[in-house]
């Protein structure tokens, strides 16, 4: 008889859509451990605009793959597959469950999919692309992606400068659209895992929004402005590195930079999460895999028993 794949479980969903407080419960009743699934939580220093675990969430429901590096440095879908697999086998070492949840869903589909064979960064051609875009905008760039790979400008916001200044750098490197390299990519761990994959999909679009807006807001009472103002302090730390390009951190920075008013700050702010929020759950619809759940109707409990019953079948 062969032997049986080891278990995993991914909850993904967008921002503000309640995953901490469900993981949290869950690793009081099931024999998980949680690795974050978060492209702004790998960063130092960027605690309460990422929505970052405080100590005593940790203290009950530590998470991998936080802190990992200072805000300076980048931080890839490739290195991230590289961190998770290794956790993931260090929980399974130990006898337990990884419970990988987060909303950054590239990475989810780097993990469970494989990574798309691409090529590495040209220095050149992106500084080419970001001198067209400062002549010209962004919005002009989108178009011209539009024309080489509608797929990618439909995912990718013409606000998105980093992704679309990636996706054109590819399609010129390669002559291919980044799209079509992306589905050609290999096996990941889907074939190595026995996966249990639940996305968050909340019903009520509204109710999302205005959880967007009173978690924006309460950031900001927590200190969100002192905190980009600490790192604005930092040497080699500028707003166009990807850490900085976060949703938060972005409006904040060009706040401190005199272009916005603070109540404009606040406004554009909730508006960029609110778009993020659109762009996660365009991803997580567009995943061919798991089950899609309304968090409003989903109680910890509830999704304990589920998973207890499907980890149950893989054993």
């Amino acid at each position: 008889m062969s032997a049986r794949r080891p278990p995993l479980v991914c909850l993904a969903g967008p921002t503000a859509s309640g995953k901490t407080g469900l993981v949290v419960e869950l690793v009081q009743e099931l024999p998980l451990d949680i690795v974050s699934v978060d492209s702004a939580q790998v960063y130092q220093g960027m605690d309460i605009g990422t929505a970052k675990p405080d100590a005593a969430t940790l203290a009950v429901a530590p998470h991998r793959l936080i802190d990992l590096c200072p805000p300076e440095a980048a931080y890839s879908a490739a290195r991230f597959v590289a961190d998770a697999r290794r956790e993931i086998a260090a929980i399974h070492a130990a006898g337990r469950v990884p419970l990988l949840v987060g909303g950054t869903m590239l990475y989810f589909k780097a993990l469970l999919e494989g990574l798309a064979p691409l090529p590495g960064a040209d220095p050149a051609v992106r500084a080419r692309l970001l001198a067209e875009a400062r002549r010209h905008g962004w919005a002009r760039l989108h178009q011209r992606l539009a024309a080489v790979d509608p797929a990618a400008a439909a995912r990718i916001h013409p606000n998105d400068p980093q992704r679309l200044q990636r996706a054109l750098e590819v399609y010129e490197l390669t002559g291919r659209p980044l799209s079509a390299l992306q589905r050609a990519a290999g096996p990941g761990a889907l074939d190595e895992y026995e996966v249990l994959f639940i996305g968050l999909l909340p019903a009520d679009r509204a109710d999302l929004h205005r959880r967007i807006a009173r978690r924006f807001e309460a950031m900001l009472a927590e200190g969100l402005v002192e905190e980009v103002r600490a790192l604005r302090r930092r040497p080699g730390l500028h707003g166009g590195l990807p850490s900085m390009r976060s949703v938060g951190y972005r409006q904040v920075w060009a706040y401190l930079e005199g272009d916005h008013a603070y109540a404009e700050m606040v406004e554009r702010g909730i508006i960029a999460t609110r778009q993020l929020a659109k762009r996660q759950m365009t991803w997580l619809r567009g995943l061919p895999y798991g089950e899609r759940l309304d968090p409003a109707e989903l109680s910890a409990a509830r999704l304990a028993r589920r998973i207890r019953a499907k980890l149950q079948t893989f054993t």
